[in-house]
């Protein structure tokens, strides 16, 4: 399950968001999204969790969770279009 993570403190990176979401499950995958031609993080990024459940848990958990002074909005991230 791929899951959308927002508000997310600018001095978060990567290896900070898997740290977090792997205390509920298996992640595949996180990447905090940076800006091009500053590589400074936009605030944003996406986890994948190794599966439904565990990506609901996460969902669950971490929606409002307080990190760094910001509450984390966190949501199944929607399709590409």
């Amino acid at each position: 399950m791929n899951i959308y993570v927002g508000n997310l403190p600018y001095s978060t990176g990567d290896n900070d968001l898997k740290d977090l979401f792997s205390q509920v499950g298996n992640v595949i995958s996180a990447r905090v999204i940076t800006d091009r031609e500053t590589n400074r993080s936009r605030g944003f990024g996406f986890v994948e969790m190794g599966s439904s459940e565990e990506g609901q848990q996460a969902i669950s958990r971490f929606h409002g969770y307080a990190m760094d002074g910001r509450n984390l909005t966190v949501n199944e991230a929607k399709p590409r279009r």
